[in-house]
């Protein structure tokens, strides 16, 4: 695999496909530039070995040329990051795209016009990908959150670059992490898995059956399994069709010596609403009208205990609804006692939307050891699937 330390980038010009889909407000501002800030470390290196850096995104999902979708809304921004003048070109391709890139000089930043306003993009057209290549001497891929698209800017555009291609620092971190939780990481090594459904989660729970210790199913997903084991739910969040399959997971995985950890008590509430009326009760017994909202304090201590023995953690979904305050304490105390269990040496790894915005939200970010940058990417990954972003790499 190759990274950035095995190129020398003196008076080079690269090419890189960075992940800087952003969320913006009414006003085109950035509201977060998480995603900017974690490409720094790679543009950095870049500029520091006497490279320019000439960075591809793509924003949003235009339909053609929307100028909401423009990437020069982000320059300033950018610029804040890098404390560098960024300068910005209206298209990726093109004359004028190709004038600015051989007018690049030693340390300087060019940003390149929203991939997607050309529909060639998503469809990973070769000649469209081409255009690209023309740009740069090396090309480096750092955009892990496309690296599961098979588009011109994340694989297409890796075969002209034959030699002259390697993977950025961000992007090699995401490898390396998803690599210990599934290959190389110390046991006992616990999957906790929570959001919604089971549905969403069947092929990942298929595929780290056979890397993992300890499996604590939490969230919405739970009741779909405490109801198949005969428990009564009350107005839970259940998939009733999916109770045979969630029998056939606890069977599985006792078959491969993996301990299965559900909910033992909840907090309920009578309304799906944060001033709700709640109680405290048995996930098995939960009262007809009353719904599952939270993990309850036996859970967490439970959950809690698992974690603190635990030497490899993954953390793909919330325990509870933790966006209304009244149900965010099983989320917290998890995120609490995965953060202790990294001070003390453990690695954890957190992806997938909703667990990465609640690490967000309650301050865990700096206190587990990775916090995956790729919603879409990081499940197929965890599924077992071949990202093509990274396979065209390898090649």
């Amino acid at each position: 695999m190759k990274t950035l330390n095995d190129i020398d980038f003196n008076g080079k010009k690269a090419l890189i496909r960075v992940d800087f889909n952003v969320p913006l407000n009414e006003n085109f501002e950035v509201t977060d530039n998480t995603r900017i800030k974690a490409a720094k470390p790679t543009i950095i290196k870049i500029l520091e070995d006497g490279g320019s850096c000439i960075l591809m995104s793509h924003l949003g999902r235009p339909k053609g040329r929307q100028d909401e979708f423009s990437l020069r809304h982000i320059v300033d921004s950018v610029e804040d990051v890098f404390g560098v003048e960024v300068i910005y070109v209206s298209d990726c391709i093109g004359t004028e795209a190709e004038e600015a890139a051989q007018s690049l000089e030693q340390g300087q930043i060019l940003i390149l016009e929203n991939l997607r306003f050309h529909p060639e993009e998503k469809q990973g057209d070769e000649s469209f990908a081409q255009k690209l290549a023309l740009l740069g001497d090396v090309y480096v891929n750092d955009a892990f959150g496309t690296a599961h698209r098979a588009h011109a800017s994340t694989a297409t555009i890796a075969r002209f670059f034959s030699g002259r291609k390697c993977f950025g620092y961000l992007l090699a971190k995401e490898i390396e992490s998803i690599k210990t939780v599934m290959e190389s990481g110390e046991k006992p090594v616990t999957a906790i898995l929570g959001g919604a459904k089971v549905s969403s989660k069947i092929t990942i729970i298929n595929n780290i059956l056979d890397k993992i210790d300890h499996l604590i199913i939490g969230g919405g997903m739970a009741y779909t399994f405490v109801k198949a084991l005969g428990g009564k739910i009350g107005d839970s969040i259940v998939e009733d069709d999916k109770q045979e399959l969630a029998l056939e997971i606890l069977k599985q995985a006792k078959e491969k010596q993996v301990q299965v950890h559900l909910p033992k008590d909840i907090v309920a509430s009578d309304a799906f609403s944060n001033d709700a009326n709640i109680q405290v009760c048995s996930v098995k017994n939960i009262p007809d009208n009353w719904m599952g909202l939270d993990a309850g304090p036996e859970t967490i201590a439970y959950f809690n205990e698992i974690i603190s023995l635990s030497k490899t953690i993954l953390w793909n979904g919330p325990v509870g609804v933790f966006e209304m305050e009244t149900f965010s304490k099983g989320t917290i105390a998890l995120g609490e006692a995965i953060a202790k269990a990294t001070k003390k040496g453990s690695f954890s790894l957190v992806g997938g939307g909703d667990s990465v915005a609640a690490v967000k939200q309650f301050g865990f970010e700096k206190k587990v050891s990775y916090v995956s940058t790729g919603g879409g990417a990081m499940l197929e990954s965890l599924e077992g699937k071949t990202l093509p972003g990274i396979a065209a790499m390898l090649e």
